[in-house]
């Protein structure tokens, strides 16, 4: 990979992280995208049957394409016992992004492991218009209600998955018994002078995905800068339910890691969260860049071990 290659993947995902861009490394640019809308597959009964000791029914293994308001969302089932472990991925990631996590989750802890295509990616159906936390919350409540899971959850969410957390904890309280929040959009960084400083640093960006709006991750970040302002002037004066336990893993290189001040604003966030309320812990993912699933998949599982482990 050339070096101007490589800092166009770093730009692109610190600007996905932010939420403002709902765009993977390189997007703009990457070649052999698939669009979504033309991979629609038939729905499988979602027919449920009881998990082990979890007390729910949870639908049976497989893909199961949930309706919500008139769109679908593929959600993938690895079936197992006790717990359901829910793993989100970032701005423009689908479902694939966990692929090589699942089953050495579902191995380590032998929880159900459920992942999801967000609107707009993977199998599921797009939805047109600006992005809506509201509504990315919407289809993981409904999603999870459908396949029988209503409690003992503990959700991974990485990058702009860390506001749907927030407000599906918020919400949620009762369904979830814990969180491993990595790299995570937290409420504390969106500053009116952050939130400003992420728009015009990805303005280029924006502009550049128009060129090719029906790619499926310009297709996101066009839709989230377009509410980016509104939605998280909102994000930072949302809290998490103190009832709900939660690990921050926080990337040492963060997003930013050629602004000393972007990076240092991210940790101080995810320092602040966890200082904010009790039952939360701080891991530096040493070494790692935010991918950090990626880079460090050995401490993202045991973090999600320990999390299972501590709340079941």
């Amino acid at each position: 990979m050339s070096r101007s290659t490589s800092s166009r993947r770093s730009l692109n995902r610190a600007l996905s992280v932010l939420a403002l861009t709902a765009l993977t490394a390189g997007a703009v640019t990457a070649c052999g995208d698939h669009d979504s809308a033309s991979q629609r597959s038939t729905s499988p009964s979602t027919t449920s049957s009881a998990s082990p000791g979890t007390g729910q029914a949870v639908a049976a293994a497989g893909l199961h394409m949930i309706d919500n308001g008139g769109h679908r969302l593929a959600f993938h089932v690895t079936r197992g016992h006790g717990s359901v472990i829910v793993l989100d991925s970032g701005g423009g990631e689908d479902s694939s992004y966990w692929n090589g996590l699942v089953p050495r989750l579902h191995a380590a802890t032998g929880a159900t492991v459920i992942t999801y295509d967000r609107a707009g990616l993977g199998k599921s159906d797009v939805v047109p218009g600006p992005w809506s936390v509201e509504s990315a919350v919407s289809d993981l409540e409904t999603g999870l209600r459908q396949l029988g899971v209503t409690k003992n959850v503990t959700l991974v969410s990485h990058s702009q998955a860390g506001e749907v957390a927030t407000y599906f904890a918020r919400n949620n309280p009762q369904v979830l018994s814990g969180a491993v929040l990595v790299d995570a959009n937290l409420p504390p960084l969106f500053t009116d002078e952050e939130i400003a400083r992420l728009v015009a640093l990805s303005e280029p960006q924006v502009s550049a995905a128009k060129k090719a709006p029906d790619k499926p991750q310009n297709r996101q970040l066009i839709s989230t800068a377009a509410s980016f302002v509104a939605t998280n002037k909102a994000y930072h004066k949302v809290t998490w339910p103190d009832a709900v336990p939660a690990t921050v893993i926080v990337s040492e290189k963060t997003p930013f890691d050629g602004s000393p001040e972007d990076a240092q604003r991210w940790r101080d966030a995810a320092a602040s969260f966890v200082q904010d309320g009790p039952h939360r812990t701080l891991v530096t993912a040493k070494g790692s860049s935010h991918d950090v699933p990626k880079d460090r998949p050995e401490l993202v599982l045991k973090e999600i071990e320990r999390m299972v482990a501590t709340q079941h």
